[in-house]
């Protein structure tokens, strides 16, 4: 019993730290277990008990292998347990979702024994999570003349595990908790530094806000025991920054529903408001958990008599309360008439939080079951041979007659499935698609793997093209986390048929390039979908949406995503752009411009349909990956067809590497993606199918020019955290020009690295060094500067042309694969250091700055504690610039003026950028939707009918 012994150590140990068992998941403790129980007089029996029935985890899980075939042993009298009776024990199996459980419920179902079959059909009904292996067997049985079988055919035909659920509450008294003023990053609900205990739900629960904040959480709700605490971000949007499952899963943890009494800490249906609304990814999070997110808009601008907008002294517009939520407030959710209440007045019109589509999540306890009990029907009544009847709420399907379509209408037609119209659809349309990529990072991995395990699959859906399981939000520090945690994930997911960037046999070097850029690379196909688990899944090629580890596990499983068509925001551009300027600056004009122009934030919650004209897929990716911070879902790079051949090309030759590195599978994933390439670049130089091209007659949101000539001094994205308005700080949407700094402003350090930098970055660094060593000699650092290369080929290439040795030269560390760091580091010396491919300070979860830094970083994130946390003597600050103002900050150790700025970067050949020399046309083969979309239904029922998978 030497298992079960260290499961009790391992519970003291947790009891030491306020925490409960963890719970089990491992096959050989709960056989252990098992055997404990059967040992009537045996003194851990009770516990053993306990351990069984509370403590397993479901799904697919070794443990609830185990726990499954006990179950039925008992049910079919081979085993008796005083406390488990025949009907607890299907009880249990009725809340063990799938895989193992439901193959013993259907041994059962068809046994010939009529009043277990019965029992067994009755509970089996009432599941959803079943894959090929199952759906099989009921057909055949029901071919075979089972009546069994046909009973619980006709029960899934009609849905019965969705319409035999209680309908949603007509109202919901809710309590308000204001979490924080402003914008809410899901790091203040999930910190990345906790990262690596968040597959431990209990633990990482207790990350949250703060310890205070959990204590007024609950004594809200001892105060108000009926009714539900709704998260709030005042004057702001909650869930910036990602879309952060484990966020999601903390709020709910403390103020959602436990998802069943035999699972601990897996709960659901959270509430959170804000000001602003729900960040896009965020909010696709909480429909994944059956929650409600809602728009609180409690605040307006201040209009005079004229209507016009009041500003302040500063220009800002002057915002005056609607209603209030301060913490402690009480609201009424109304979801028949889709308003939000305070006693009886209404107070906000919450319809979006409302649609039939959503009240089936809420209804369901999640989007999983609405998912899988839709394909449960199809079916179903497609075995019995009867029309489906209508259950679940229409899709939504939006024509509007003589509209031509936006690039991604375009790409959600040709991708569409189970489509009725043969008309095209437009932005508002609810459409399930394709996903051809998939990408899964290494922090949320682990809950992705759990994700895939509770909704019991265990093999890639045939219908993606590719997916990767990245390395790189760990690949700063192999601590003794990561090397409890990362193996473990890589070998699930290897086996589940992703490529990983650690070979679980150890054959191939790891790879711990940064998985957007791994994604935009693998990406070969412009009218792709992309589902990565990560809020900057934004790829220059197709159009790739961030997402939480739940819905990464559910694309993967199934090959699909059901999301509306988005609206979009057309950006293009004028002018020329000045030698001195980095492309960089050009992605912060594009918001300052926009705010400028518009007032509010168009691109929240939209797709910006970028004109990029002649820039290749490498640079791109800095516009694409920022839209991440501009509140945008998405981000669309509308290119020529040269120059998406030229990125076509690099991506075959990045994937090839990868080929030659030993990292492709058994299927031949990575060659397909090289095969899938070749033919594309064919169609583009035939003028079969060019690149891809919105019609001229589309209709946008908005529409907005980014005028280059505007742009000229070096931009910087500030968090400006002494703002004495709260709700100003920490967002991206404070612009300021190089100048407002008058080159006073101290740094600490500086950051080149994460998703936002590529090759021509390390470049700049290296020409700079030469540039300045030659008109003062040997370049002195009056700040340390981190530089993270994304990825090994960069270091590479720079390695074949010389350019690596001078960054040597200059560095007092070098990264060393073969010794990685086994620690975070914590202080620095006024150097430069070369650290290994990956996130490093822009992820936070390991590497940080010092407390109370003022830190000049190329990386996305300013948000508070991300790369840099508070101390006592003054606030951490992560401002946002472009390589060149980082590396010279670094040198000056301060910000410079623009004197030095232009003299630094002088005869250096920044990103090149210039708009298309003419207006981009829709030419002939972009509008065959429908043949895409046609095309695209009959790749998923042909591959899905090759391969074990979901029906």
């Amino acid at each position: 019993m030497s298992l079960f012994t260290d499961y009790l150590k391992d519970i003291e140990v947790r009891k030491n730290q306020g925490l409960n068992p963890l719970p089990i998941d491992d096959a050989q403790l709960i056989a252990e277990i098992v055997e404990l129980i059967k040992e009537t007089n045996n003194e851990h029996r009770v516990r053993a008990l306990d351990f069984f029935i509370y403590h397993t985890l479901p799904g697919t899980t070794g443990a609830a292998k185990e726990k499954a075939s006990f179950l039925k042993d008992i049910i079919l009298g081979v085993h008796a347990v005083e406390e488990i009776n025949q009907a607890y024990a299907f009880e249990l199996l009725s809340h063990m979702k799938g895989g193992p459980s439901v193959e013993v419920l259907i041994d059962l179902a068809l046994d010939n024994d009529q009043t277990i079959a019965e029992q067994a059909a009755t509970v089996l009904k009432t599941q959803v999570f079943l894959y090929e292996a199952d759906t099989q067997r009921l057909a055949e049985s029901y071919q075979a003349g089972n009546r069994m079988a046909e009973s619980i055919l006709q029960s899934y035909a009609k849905a019965e595990f969705f319409t035999n659920l209680p309908p949603v509450d007509e109202t919901i008294d809710v309590v308000t908790y204001v979490a924080a003023e402003g914008d809410i990053s899901t790091d203040l609900l999930s910190p990345g530094n906790q990262a690596h205990s968040r597959s431990d739900r209990e633990l990482h629960g207790k990350c949250m806000i703060s310890e205070a904040a959990q204590a007024e959480i609950q004594a809200l709700q001892q105060q108000h025991p009926d009714k539900r605490v709704m998260l709030v971000a005042e004057k702001g949007t909650m869930g910036v920054g990602s879309s952060r499952m484990s966020g999601v899963n903390n709020v709910a943890l403390w103020t959602g529903k436990q998802a069943s009494p035999y699972v601990p800490f897996v709960n659901f249906a959270p509430i959170v408001g804000g000001t602003n609304g729900i960040s896009p990814i965020f909010l696709t999070t909480v429909d994944v958990t059956g929650g409600i997110g809602l728009d609180l808009k409690n605040w307006v601008k201040k209009q005079d008599a004229d209507g016009n907008t009041v500003l302040d002294d500063q220009g800002e517009p002057v915002l005056e309360q609607v209603y209030s939520v301060a913490t402690g407030t009480v609201l009424t959710i109304n979801t028949t008439d889709k308003k939000l209440y305070s006693g009886d007045q209404q107070v906000a019109d919450i319809s979006s939080a409302l649609t039939p589509q959503k009240l089936e999540f809420i209804r369901a306890g999640g989007s999983y079951a609405i998912v899988f009990g839709k394909k449960l029907q199809s079916f179903a009544a497609s075995t019995l041979g009867i029309e489906q009847p209508l259950v679940f709420a229409p899709a939504r399907e939006i024509t509007h007659e003589g509209q031509g379509l936006t690039a991604v209408e375009k790409i959600f037609n040709k991708n569409a499935v189970g489509v009725s119209t043969e008309e095209p659809l437009h932005a508002g349309s609810d459409v399930r698609v394709k996903v051809n990529i998939v990408g899964s990072q290494d922090t949320t991995g682990l809950m992705t793997s759990q994700e895939l395990e509770a909704m019991a699959a265990t093999v890639i859906s045939p219908t993606v093209d590719g997916a990767y399981q990245s390395g790189c939000h760990t690949a700063s520090v192999w601590d003794k986390k990561a090397q409890k945690n990362i193996p473990k994930l890589m070998s699930f997911m290897n086996r589940f048929g992703l490529i990983t960037a650690r070979d679980p046999k150890g054959e191939y070097h790891a790879m711990t390039d940064v998985i957007h850029k791994v994604l935009n690379d693998i990406t070969v196909d412009e009218w792709a979908i992309i589902i990565g688990g990560d809020s900057h899944t934004r790829m220059s090629k197709g159009v790739a949406f961030g997402a939480d580890s739940g819905t990464v596990a559910l694309a993967l499983a199934t090959g699909e995503a059901s999301m509306p068509i988005p609206q979009s925001v057309k950006v293009t551009f004028k002018g020329d752009l000045k030698n001195h300027m980095d492309f960089r600056d050009v992605v912060h004009a594009t918001q300052s411009q926009m705010l400028k122009q518009f007032g509010d934030n168009v691109f929240q919650g939209r797709v910006i349909e970028v004109h990029i004209g002649t820039l290749p897929a490498d640079q791109a990716f800095t516009f694409t990956d920022w839209t991440a911070e501009m509140k945008a879902k998405a981000s669309i790079c509308i290119s020529q067809d040269e120059t998406l051949i030229e990125s076509l090309e690099i991506a075959k030759s990045r994937i090839q590497i990868m080929i030659d590195k030993g990292m492709d599978n058994k299927a031949g994933v990575l060659q397909g993606l090289i095969d899938k390439a070749n033919q594309r670049i064919a169609d583009i130089r035939s003028g079969e199918n060019p690149a891809l091209m919105p019609d001229d007659n589309a209709s946008y949101f908005a529409e907005m020019v980014v005028d280059l000539d505007e742009v000229i001094e070096p931009m910087i994205a500030d968090p400006d955290v002494n703002n004495d308005d709260v709700s100003k700080r920490y967002t991206h949407d404070t612009i300021r020009p190089l100048s407002y700094y008058n080159g006073e402003k101290h740094v600490d350090l500086g950051f080149v690295g994460s998703c936002m930098v590529h090759k021509g970055d390390l470049k700049i660094i290296v020409q700079m060094l030469r540039n300045l060593e030659q008109a003062q000699g040997f370049v002195k650092f009056n700040a340390p500067l981190i530089v993270a290369a994304p990825t090994y080929n960069i270091i590479d290439e720079l390695k074949q042309e010389g350019d690596w040795e001078i960054l040597q030269k200059y560095s007092g560390f070098e990264f060393d694969d073969a010794s990685p760091k086994q620690q975070a580091r914590k202080d620095y010396e006024n150097m430069m250091y070369l650290e290994r491919p990956g996130c490093n300070l822009c992820m936070g979860n390991q590497e940080k700055a010092a407390r109370g830094d003022t830190v000049l970083a190329t990386s996305t994130r300013l948000f508070q504690g991300r790369v840099v946390e508070d101390s006592d003597r003054k606030k951490g600050e992560s401002l946002l610039a472009s390589t060149p103002v980082v590396v010279l900050a670094a040198i000056l150790g301060r910000t410079p003026t623009m004197a030095e700025y232009k003299g630094a970067v002088e005869g250096i050949n920044l990103t090149q950028f210039a708009p298309p020399l003419k207006p981009l046309k829709t030419k002939p083969g972009n509008l065959a939707f429908m043949n895409h979309r046609q095309a695209a239904a009959s790749s998923v029922a042909d591959k899905a009918s090759k391969l074990p998978d979901i029906v």
